[in-house]
């Protein structure tokens, strides 16, 4: 029992002193997140803190645009961010999104996989707050898609470079 309330004040303790030492978020940030995205690719990125603490709500808008398919995905994302030290920060985050899909090929031996899919996301990462205004971030967003149709049923492990313009 003492060691479950040890366990239990030193978490404590580590969150709210991480809260404290954190450095301030920027207000606004906006650029582009460039990944893979389960196939979408760049997303258009909008991050803007919440609150008085260092949470923030990151939006981001994906398309593409192609031979074989056109997509298009939003995701949403509440991330806490604490301070590593100077300007690196590291980030936990959730959400869900909405996408549609849109098989352009047209031959009877593909399955054509059209249609509307939802997810959800789990976000981690870090990044880099320059003296400028510019954030730039490393990160890793699994997403577990639901649909109607087989191809978007899966797990997406999404990788991503992110370069924000702060405001």
């Amino acid at each position: 029992m003492k060691k479950i309330v040890l366990l239990a004040a030193f978490t404590i303790g580590a969150v709210f002193f991480s809260e404290v030492k954190a450095q301030e978020i920027s207000e606004n940030a906006l650029g582009l997140r460039i990944g893979d995205g389960g196939g979408v690719g760049a997303e258009v990125s909008y991050q803007r803190a919440v609150g008085d603490n260092n949470n923030r709500l990151e939006f981001d808008l994906g398309w593409r645009d192609g031979n074989h398919y056109d997509a298009i995905k939003l995701v949403g994302l509440y991330q806490w961010v604490w301070n590593i030290e100077g300007g690196f920060n590291w980030y936990v985050g959730a959400g869900a999104g909405l996408g549609n899909y849109d098989d352009n090929r047209h031959n009877d031996d593909f399955d054509h996989d059209d249609g509307l899919f939802a997810l959800i996301a789990g976000d981690i990462g870090i990044e880099y707050n320059f003296d400028i205004p510019l954030l730039i971030s490393l990160d890793l967003r699994p997403e577990i898609g639901f649909s109607d149709y087989h191809d978007h049923d899966e797990f997406t492990p999404d990788i991503a470079f992110g370069i924000r313009y702060q405001f």
